[in-house]
C-alpha cells in the first residue's frame, strides 16, 4: 500500500502530525562547502569561472561569445515555436499580468496639524536576477518560471531584469524560454546555471550585471547559493520540497484528490502530498485511486517514492479539526474539497495558496489562474507570502519637520535620547531649539 490511512487521534496519527509540524529543513549541508568555493571563484575570477563551470557541467564546448543570448537567437526562437504555444503563452501572460497589477503599492504621506509630514516612498529595486532552471537539460522548459518571476518584476518597475538559465549540451536555450522572456519584455538572458549563476548575479562579472534581488527556484545548489548570498542581495525565499494539503469531506471526489496528490508527488521524491478527511471511506478510495492512476504517469517512479516515503492520509472527526490542523501545518498549497468551501475561507490563517472546491486543481495555480506559484513551503506560510510585485519593491520613510513642530517635539525627543545615553542625538535637537541671534 502506498499510504495507510491513519486516525489523527491515534498514537501513529499523533506521530505523523508531529513530524509534519517539524518538517522545516535546512538546505543540504553536504553541498555547503562546494557552493562556498564556487561563489568565491566567481567573485574572484568572474566570467572565467563561469566559462569553466559551464563547460564542466553543461556544455563542454561552450564559448564566452555564447554567454549572452543574441538578437538573432531571440528571432530564431520565435520561428521555432508554433501558433498553439503562442496562444497559450499569450493567455497566461494576460492572466498573470492582470492579477499582479492589483498588487501595486503607492507612496503616501500624512500631514499632521502642526505641519510635520511623514510618509513612505515606494520604489523598485534597480536590477533583479531571474533564475530559471534548465528542466532536464532543456528538454522540459519551465516557461511558467519565466512568467512568474518576470511579470511581477516588470509591473514593479524594475529597470533591469536579468534572466539566467543553464544551456543544454550544445550551448543553447530552449526556444520556448526565449520567446516567453521576450514576450514579457526581457531581453537580457544569459546561458549560465546552478550556483555559479547565483554568484554572478550577486557579485556581478564583466558580462553579467550585479542585481539587487534574486528570485527563482532551483536544486539544492541553487538554494544553498541563494542562502549564502542573502544579505548581499535580497532573495525571494529558500524553497523546500513542493507540498499540497487537501481537506476533504464525504462530498469530495476520490479520483480528483488522488490526481492532485500525484501532481505534487511527481515533482520530487521529497514532495509532500497530504490528505486530511472526515470520511474514512474517502480515505480508502483515495488509496485505490492513487494506485490506479500512478500506473499512467510518465514520472510514476518519482511519484511512488514520494507517496511511500512522505505521503499522508489522516482521518479526523470533523471539519473544525481538519481546518485547525491545516492552519498548524501551513502548507504551500491548501485545497478545500468540501461542501461550500468559501464558508470556511475565513477560518484559514496560514497557507501559501488556497484552492476552493472540487474544480480548482493546484495545477491551475501553477500555470494560468493568475496568482504566483512561487510559494512558501515547509510551514513558512505562517510568516511569509507568495512572490509578488512587493518582492521587487523597497520602502523609504519620509520625515519633514518645520521649526515650530521641532520646538514642540524636541523635549520629548531629547528625553528619550538622554535616557538611552545618546547625548549627541539630544544635542542635534537642542542646537536647533536655541534662540537665534
Amino acid at each position: 500500500m502506498l499510504i495507510t490511512p491513519t486516525k489523527s487521534g491515534s498514537g501513529a496519527g499523533q506521530k505523523i502530525i508531529a513530524q509534519l509540524l517539524d518538517r522545516f529543513q535546512e538546505t543540504d549541508t553536504g553541498c555547503r562547502k562546494t557552493v562556498a568555493e564556487i561563489l568565491a571563484a566567481v567573485r574572484e575570477k568572474g566570467d572565467e569561472a563561469l566559462l569553466q563551470y559551464t563547460r564542466k557541467f553543461d556544455a563542454p564546448n561552450f564559448q564566452m561569445s555564447q554567454l549572452q543570448v543574441t538578437q538573432e537567437e531571440f528571432a530564431r526562437a520565435h520561428s521555432q515555436v508554433g501558433a498553439a504555444f503562442m496562444e497559450t503563452l499569450s493567455l497566461a501572460i494576460e492572466r498573470l499580468q492582470f492579477f499582479h497589477e492589483q498588487e501595486q503599492e503607492k507612496s503616501w504621506t500624512l500631514t499632521r496639524d502642526d505641519g510635520v509630514i511623514t510618509g513612505r516612498l515606494v520604489r523598485p529595486v534597480t536590477a533583479a536576477g531571474l533564475y530559471v532552471p534548465g528542466g532536464q537539460g532543456g528538454k522540459t522548459p519551465l516557461v511558467s518560471s519565466v512568467l512568474m518571476n518576470g511579470i511581477p518584476a516588470g509591473i514593479a518597475g524594475v529597470e533591469k531584469r536579468i534572466m539566467v538559465t543553464p544551456p543544454n549540451e550544445k550551448g543553447e536555450v530552449h526556444p520556448a524560454l526565449l520567446v516567453a522572456a521576450r514576450e514579457i519584455g526581457i531581453d537580457q538572458v544569459f546561458k549560465v546555471g546552478s550556483c555559479w549563476a547565483i554568484a554572478a548575479l550577486a557579485y556581478g562579472t564583466r558580462s553579467i550585471p550585479r542585481v539587487d534581488v534574486i528570485v527563482g527556484p532551483g536544486n539544492q545548489y541553487v538554494a544553498e547559493a541563494k542562502q549564502q548570498v542573502s544579505g548581499i542581495v535580497g532573495i525571494d525565499m529558500i524553497a523546500g520540497p513542493s507540498e499540497v494539503l487537501i481537506v476533504a469531506d464525504g462530498s469530495s471526489h476520490p479520483s480528483y484528490i488522488a490526481a492532485d496528490m500525484l501532481a505534487q508527488a511527481e515533482h520530487d521524491p521529497q514532495a509532500l502530498a497530504m490528505l486530511v478527511t472526515t470520511s474514512p471511506e474517502i480515505g480508502k478510495q483515495v488509496v485505490q485511486e492513487l494506485q490506479r492512476q500512478l500506473q499512467e504517469l510518465s514520472r510514476r517512479e518519482i511519484a511512488a517514492t514520494a507517496l511511500k516515503n512522505r505521503g499522508v492520509i489522516l482521518i479526523v472527526d470533523d471539519l473544525d479539526e481538519a481546518i485547525t490542523l491545516a492552519n498548524k501545518i501551513a502548507a504551500e498549497h491548501l485545497e478545500l474539497m468540501i461542501e461550500k468551501p468559501d464558508t470556511w475561507l475565513h477560518a484559514i490563517q496560514h497557507a501559501g495558496a488556497i484552492f476552493l472546491g472540487n474544480y480548482s486543481p493546484e495545477a491551475a495555480g501553477d500555470y494560468l489562474a493568475g496568482p504566483n506559484h512561487v510559494l512558501p513551503t515547509m510551514g513558512t506560510a505562517r510568516f511569509s507570502s507568495a512572490l509578488g510585485v512587493e518582492t521587487f519593491l523597497k520602502k523609504s520613510s519620509i520625515i519633514s519637520y518645520n521649526q515650530t513642530a521641532l520646538h514642540e517635539d524636541g523635549p520629548h525627543i531629547m528625553a528619550l535620547a538622554n535616557l538611552e545615553g545618546l547625548s549627541a542625538h539630544a544635542e542635534s535637537v537642542a542646537v536647533r531649539m536655541k534662540e537665534e541671534g
